[in-house]
Formats: C-alpha cells, sequence, structure tokens
C-alpha cells in the first residue's frame, strides 16, 4: 500500500509520520523545532530523513502542514513569523533533498480538510487549531477559503485588544497573543508561576489564582474572535484542535458560555474537539501528499 511522509510544522514542535492510504500512521516521529528560519528547515529535513528510514517502501510524496500565509500551488511560504520564515520556496528545496513530489500547504486548513473527511460535513465550519500559535480553516459550502494571496484563516492575528500585549507578528492584542498555548504559558509565568506547560497551568485551574485569570483572559479572546467569525460566517460547528483543545471541557464549557454572552441576539454555533485530536495536522499533511500525486485515499476513521 502506497504511504507518504507527512508532517505538521508547529512553532514548538515538528510532528511527522509515515502515513497509508487508509489514513493508519506506520511510523511516528516528532521532535522540538529548532529556533531560527533555517535551523528550522534544517530540523525538517532531518525528520524527513528519519521517516524515510521507518517507512515499509518507499513513499510516495511528501506532504507539508506549515502556519503562516502559503502560496500552495508554488509550494511557498510566504511569511510564518513564528518560523523565521519569509519567502521560503520550501516545495522546491524539499524536492531536491528527498528526490520525492511534495505539497506545501497551510497547517490549519489542511487539518480543517482531515476534520471534514472523517465528518462527512459538505456544510460550513470553522476549525480552529489551538496550538503555539493559532490558525483556522474557513470551511464554506465543503470548500476551504485560502484567499487571494493564501493568507485566509489567520484568526490568531485577529485583533481584539487594540492596544494589547504585543504580538510576534508585530501586530499588539492578537488573539494568539493571548490564547495560544505559548502565550498562556508565557503570561502565567511571567506573573510568577512555576509550571513547566501549558498542561501544567490547566491542571492547576481552581486552585491557582493566577491560572484562573490567565486561562480567563485566554477564553475571552478566543470568545471575542469566534464571535466574529459566527456573525460573519454563520457556521454550523466550531471545531477546536491543537493541543491547547486537549483541556477538554475545561475550555469548551467556558468558551461556550462567554460566546453565548457576546451573542446578543442569536444561538452560538456548537462547540466541539476534533475527531482526529492531536493528529489532525498530519493527517491533513499526508492528505496534502496523497493529492500530490493524485491519489485519492481512502481514510478510516
Amino acid at each position: 500500500m502506497s504511504v507518504v511522509l507527512a508532517v505538521d510544522v508547529g512553532g514548538t514542535g515538528l510532528k511527522g509520520a509515515v502515513v497509508d492510504a487508509r489514513g493508519r500512521e506506520v511510523a511516528v516521529r516528532d521532535r522540538p523545532t529548532r529556533s531560527g528560519g533555517s535551523a528550522v528547515e534544517e530540523n525538517l529535513r532531518e525528520l524527513l530523513a528519519e521517516l524515510a528510514a521507518a517507512a515499509p517502501s518507499r513513499p510516495v510524496a511528501v506532504g507539508i502542514g506549515t502556519p503562516g500565509t502559503v502560496e500552495e500551488a508554488s509550494g511557498t511560504v510566504v511569511y510564518a513569523s513564528n518560523l523565521g520564515w519569509r519567502n521560503l520556496p520550501l516545495r522546491s528545496r524539499l524536492e531536491e533533498t528527498t528526490g520525492l513530489p511534495v505539497a506545501v500547504g497551510h497547517d490549519g486548513r489542511a487539518a480543517g480538510r482531515a476534520e471534514q473527511l472523517v465528518s462527512g460535513t459538505h456544510g460550513s465550519f470553522v476549525f480552529v487549531p489551538i496550538g503555539t500559535g493559532i490558525s483556522a480553516a474557513l470551511v464554506v459550502a465543503g470548500s476551504a477559503v485560502s484567499g487571494v494571496s493564501g493568507a485566509a484563516g489567520e484568526f490568531g492575528h485577529v485583533v481584539v485588544h487594540p492596544d494589547g500585549e504585543p504580538c510576534p507578528c508585530g501586530q499588539r492584542g492578537c488573539v494568539e497573543a493571548y490564547a495560544a498555548g505559548a502565550a498562556v504559558l508565557r503570561r502565567y509565568r511571567a506573573r510568577g508561576g512555576t509550571a513547566a506547560s501549558t498542561v501544567e497551568v490547566v491542571q492547576r485551574l481552581g486552585a491557582d489564582p493566577v491560572a484562573d485569570e490567565v486561562w480567563d483572559d485566554a477564553v475571552r479572546a478566543l470568545a471575542l474572535g469566534l464571535q466574529g467569525l459566527t456573525m460573519l460566517l454563520d457556521p454550523a460547528e466550531i471545531v477546536l484542535g491543537g493541543g491547547v483543545s486537549g483541556a477538554g471541557p475545561r475550555l469548551l464549557d467556558p468558551l461556550e458560555a462567554r460566546l453565548r454572552s457576546l451573542l446578543a441576539w442569536r444561538e452560538p454555533p456548537p462547540l466541539r474537539t476534533a475527531r482526529w485530536g492531536a493528529r489532525a495536522g498530519r493527517i491533513g499533511a499526508a492528505l496534502l501528499g496523497f493529492e500530490r500525486v493524485g491519489i485519492e485515499p481512502a481514510f478510516e476513521f
């Protein structure tokens, strides 16, 4: 059975897998993301080599999901603030390195398509992966919106607090500056907290006032952003993915309540977590890889 190499590129980690045409992860390899543009690219090359060595047969293609503005036709990452990439011809470079066809796409849109596949929905929904950064797949009438420049879905950089905290993108008050996993941990530590991870911050909710305050700020920023998306798109549902969505009810319950309070004359769309869970990014990247060589996978959930 055909396999592809799939990598979900994140600001703090690279999540890779060898995926077959049924959506099964034959091998999984993760590693921390090195800081700096060229270091991230070299790290990605090393991970792909490791995945290729673990594959049961020669891979037919490579699929890469990356944050930022992506020109998918050429496989160029126009700008990714968390990675230090600007106008990077990633597809051509990786094809030269691997000798395989490569597809490069926006991580949020790719993960959203993977979610659409298992959900069987052909309508409109919003998929919001919340990890080191935040983005969104805006699916309208069954198709993901990419925008004229490939920048659609940068939900994390919607400004919800004008003149608020600085964001790595250069703006201030972005959703991502308050609600991304990295932001939650950073803001908690800045207030004297000692947690080593965002997961630990979540575990301290209800027992640590600082954790409660930072988490409430994150939920409020997300709700403000989602209120705008709800009024603009009227989605059938909002699906949360990424590592922070692992908080489950501790995220969904207050977020639904806050979103409801911001919508004066309509019900909020249903909120849920992704069915693929943390695998959504890798599965979405695998979809890109199979499509690059004209293979229609029959993924099973």
